[in-house]
């Protein structure tokens, strides 16, 4: 059947994925509204500067920066321009004007998703955001609508390819931070400014968003306890390896089993055994766990990040939301009504490995074992290894049994404050046990 009706789309944006957006619906526009059952006309491209050099080439007609008179005009609101303003002022602007909104802006979601959820139920508006979390890996669909019957109890994984590309380029290749980290700005992976990636603020928004699906929760960004991978260097690296680990970033929402209850929304770099799915998890790809209560264990692999992947999911939610328009009715509002409360990372349980660096000699590893034993931390495992025949210096590999991350910590700040102990090398959690 030939479609009959025309929906206007406006798109805001034309970086890496927003051009891509723009090519595929001028290109593949005859398919999509074949699938969509109405003709998509992109009636125009929001940017800064019509004249600004691009990698792909646009038409100069539809480029534009009069936001307001492109907004009030569309059907369909495709937003990916980043950050916060104005691209919030841009998605509630479209949200009045009852247009549906398609965004991949995880740091406008994760800061302001509830104020954004709320403005498009008063109207019968969707927003959708396939494109937010994990690129063309499909996680937001399956979370907000095939698991919203279950009972999701812990989603783990690997969510920011830039890092993860870093951490297995030290891992396979021997590469220091520094010269990983060089080769994945080469290649794209990182921007000038390394900061959202490195010190985890790009994972911990996309955790936020995870979470406040799987648990219908609110949660926000500020609710995450973030920790990067900035103090990772190839020695750790290098003595994981020696362990049978592998270093990732991990996003971690689960729900808390002890009598308080609650979810824990975390990301850290952590120790993964090398016999685990997510330590075969290469370059820039990204895999998600999610664990629930009746469907069991489900794994999401896939490209984590590149202009084309992430327009893959764009334009899956832009023909979800022509299919709606035409069929009429109110959008599907976001289910964050069940107020779980967020518990402070003191309160997870998990496993340490310690790497200390000791005076060599007798006794020594008798005291730090009954420094552990007196902050209620058991000891697991306990490799000492001395850094050359002459050295006075002693390296002490340990691992803990599981308990609270306040006794861990407590242990830690113990040990650095010993008499026996140098230096303490590294922390690190041991996860996907």
């Amino acid at each position: 059947m030939t479609p009959q009706r025309t929906l206007r789309i406006a798109l805001l944006g034309a970086g890496s994925v927003g051009s891509q957006v723009a090519r595929l619906l001028l290109e593949h526009g005859e398919e999509l509204s074949e699938r969509s059952g109405a003709r998509l006309e992109l009636a125009g491209i929001l940017v800064r500067d019509p004249d600004a050099p691009r990698d792909t080439e646009l038409p100069r007609e539809l480029l534009t920066t009069d936001a307001e008179a492109l907004i009030l005009g569309a059907d369909i609101v495709i937003e990916l321009m980043g950050g916060i303003e104005p691209a919030r002022s841009h998605v509630l602007a479209a949200i009045r004007s009852g247009a549906d909104v398609v965004t991949g802006n995880k740091a406008l979601l994760a800061t302001h998703g509830a104020e954004i959820f709320e403005a498009a139920d008063q109207v019968g508006a969707s927003v959708s955001y396939e494109a937010a979390v994990a690129a063309a890996i499909p996680i937001i669909r399956p979370l907000r609508d095939s698991l919203a019957g279950d009972r999701i109890v812990r989603i783990f994984g690997i969510v920011n390819g830039s890092t993860n590309f870093i951490l297995d380029s030290m891992d396979r290749d021997g590469l220091s931070a520094q010269e990983a980290q060089r080769i994945a700005t080469e290649l794209g992976y990182l921007e000038a400014d390394p900061t959202l990636d490195l010190e985890g603020y790009d994972a911990a928004q996309k955790a936020a968003i995870l979470a406040s699906l799987a648990f219908h929760t609110q949660v926000s960004f500020e609710d995450v306890h973030r920790e990067g991978i900035e103090s990772v260097t190839a020695d750790m690296i290098a003595d994981a390896r020696r362990a049978g680990y592998v270093i990732k970033l991990l996003a971690i929402c689960e729900r808390l089993s002890d009598p308080e209850g609650g979810v824990s929304v975390r990301v850290y770099p952590a120790l993964i055994d090398r016999e685990h799915p997510l330590a075969t998890v290469h370059g820039g790809n990204n895999a998600v766990f999610v664990e629930a209560e009746a469907a069991g264990p489900l794994m999401f692999y896939g490209a984590g990040a590149g202009g084309v992947q992430t327009a893959s999911a764009v334009l899956g939610d832009v023909v979800s939301a022509a299919r709606r328009h035409l069929a009429g009715g109110v959008g599907v509002g976001e289910s964050a009504r069940q107020s779980l409360s967020l518990a402070p990372i003191g309160r997870i349980t998990t496993r340490y490995q310690i790497t200390l660096e000791v005076e060599d000699l007798p006794g020594v590893l008798a005291t730090v074992a009954g420094i552990l034993s007196e902050e209620g931390v058991s000891v697991a495992t306990a490799l000492q290894t001395v850094e050359g025949e002459d050295s006075a210096t002693a390296r002490i590999v340990i691992g803990t049994h599981r308990a609270s991350e306040q006794a861990l910590s407590d242990t830690v700040a113990r040990l650095a404050e010993s008499s026996v102990v140098q230096r303490v090398v590294s922390v690190l959690r041991v996860e996907g046990e």
